[in-house]
């Protein structure tokens, strides 16, 4: 599995007309393939709007793709309020769960580590011995690792029912998951985090 993940820096205050016209063409569009989800940043960086698509391989995403643009609704007529535009492919770290399929939270934190080259091996090792604990405490969406686009990224995204949940739990963690967080900082280049809310006509919302 892959999943593609595009992130929109939009002008302020366009965020709404994006989502608008963004759902004029999603029906369309969910005739080929699921949306995992569309989210509206809320704390970080602002007027920015992330949606991911999980497909089975490359060639699964160019069929899907060229099937939409067929139907005349995808990709939908957003260009007035973009500023910038980024597209990533990801792939699953092999302790991420299984893509979810009902509502997870209300809030969405994603949280986007890259790294040092040649150290993702040692960041999976060091993580994959402490998420089944963690993931115990609030749900986790996924854990994905860039593989194209922006390179050496570890991208985790948690649900939580609102940011006082959130302080909560990680306070929780903190103290009750043993080697949580792990200890990746000697590898780590930048640390990005943004607090999402799943848009109007976000899956599940």
């Amino acid at each position: 599995m892959i999943l593609e993940m595009r992130t929109y820096v939009l002008k302020p205050g366009m965020t709404a007309n994006f989502v608008e016209k963004f759902a004029e063409g999603l029906t369309a569009r969910l005739q080929f393939s699921r949306l995992l989800g569309l989210w509206q940043s809320e704390v970080g960086g602002l007027n920015r709007v992330v949606h991911v698509w999980p497909y089975e391989s490359f060639e699964d995403r160019e069929r899907i793709g060229n099937e939409a643009r067929k139907t005349g609704m995808w990709p939908p007529k957003t260009q007035e309020f973009i500023v910038t535009q980024e597209n990533k492919i990801l792939q699953p770290a092999p302790f991420s769960p299984p893509l979810p399929e009902t509502k997870q939270g209300n809030i969405y934190e994603f949280r986007t580590y890259t790294y040092q080259p040649g150290t993702m091996p040692k960041v999976l090792e060091a993580f994959g011995k402490v998420i089944p604990e963690r993931a115990k405490l609030s749900p986790l969406i996924g854990i994905w690792v860039s593989a194209i686009g922006p390179l050496n990224q570890f991208i985790h995204v948690w649900a939580y029912r609102d940011a006082g949940e959130r302080e909560r739990v990680r306070a929780e963690a903190s103290k009750k998951v043993s080697g949580w967080p792990p200890e990746t900082r000697q590898y780590m280049v930048m640390q990005e985090n943004m607090l999402m809310t799943p848009s109007a006509c976000a899956p599940f919302k």
